[in-house]
């Protein structure tokens, strides 16, 4: 029975790709920061673990723990994060940290911790990245660029595990159907605020921070077209899947940018002086 560890399981893709990778006959180790959600989890027949994925001491312990009985780890989801909405510069420094801990500074971490176990095994390492890294939009800048930066480190990790056989698979999701929106928009109303110079456009931060729910693609059919590639004997180097997760990088790409930032400003209320 091959072993599986994802990241984030308290609900959404995270809970989703535990699922399918528990049908599918994986051991499955889900982790969540909550013990109310580690409870949950554990009664749903998985393998739980409270884990802050930026928590060092939790993290040597998963490590030694999933040492233990020297069965490794043959799939490595590194699914946990979220997404900070708003203007860039009400967030500022402290709110940059704080999305780059979580999103992209654990990808690195969680999979440090565990690449003796998945060395054992010539694993795989799957980031779960957004097509926003690609498409960047004005009152996500934070949550893009963590995404933006989740791409290039997948790049890097895949050339410097290949070696020791660990193969690297980033996910772009397009708008997937979680709690996502809700979350980001609880995060965006911690901004929105009646000092801040981008308070005449509260509206277009809010409608960013719903945009992610915009058509969304059932999550249960992302984590079935998730695992389908994990399985696969070479598995991609990149999926993307969902609403939008082909149409947008076709813009980045086609869309002249002096235009394509025209048509953003203009979609969140940016196109007038403030």
């Amino acid at each position: 029975m091959q072993r599986v560890l994802i990241t984030g399981c308290s609900s959404g893709i995270g809970r989703a790709l535990a699922d399918a990778f528990k049908a599918a006959g994986y051991e499955v180790w889900a982790s969540a920061r909550k013990p109310e959600d580690v409870a949950l989890l554990a009664a749903a027949g998985f393998n739980a673990v409270q884990l802050d994925v930026n928590d060092k001491e939790a993290l040597a312990q998963l490590a030694e723990h999933l040492a233990s009985d020297d069965a490794g780890l043959d799939v490595l989801i590194n699914n946990a994060g979220f997404g900070a909405m708003g203007p860039l510069l009400d967030g500022g420094v402290e709110g940059l940290q704080q999305q780059f801990e979580t999103n992209v500074f654990s990808v690195v971490g969680v999979t440090r911790a565990l690449f003796a176990a998945l060395r054992r095994n010539k694993g795989l390492v799957v980031n779960i990245g957004s097509v926003s890294g690609v498409l960047v939009t004005p009152f996500a800048g934070a949550y893009c660029a963590s995404k933006a930066a989740v791409h290039a480190l997948s790049d890097a990790l895949r050339m410097e595990l290949a070696p020791f056989g660990i193969d690297v698979l980033e996910v772009q999701p397009g708008a997937i159907d979680t709690r996502f929106a809700n979350n980001a928009s609880a995060q965006a109303e911690q901004l929105i605020d009646e000092r801040s110079a981008w308070w005449p456009v509260r509206d277009g931060i809010r409608a960013r921070a719903k945009a992610s729910q915009d058509n969304p693609t059932p999550v249960a059919a992302f984590a079935d077209a998730v695992l389908k590639a994990v399985q696969k004997p070479g598995p991609p180097m990149l999926l993307r899947y969902g609403n939008g997760s082909r149409a947008m990088p076709l813009l980045a790409a086609l869309v002249p940018a002096r235009l394509l930032q025209k048509i953003l400003m203009k979609r969140f209320g940016l196109n007038k002086p403030l």
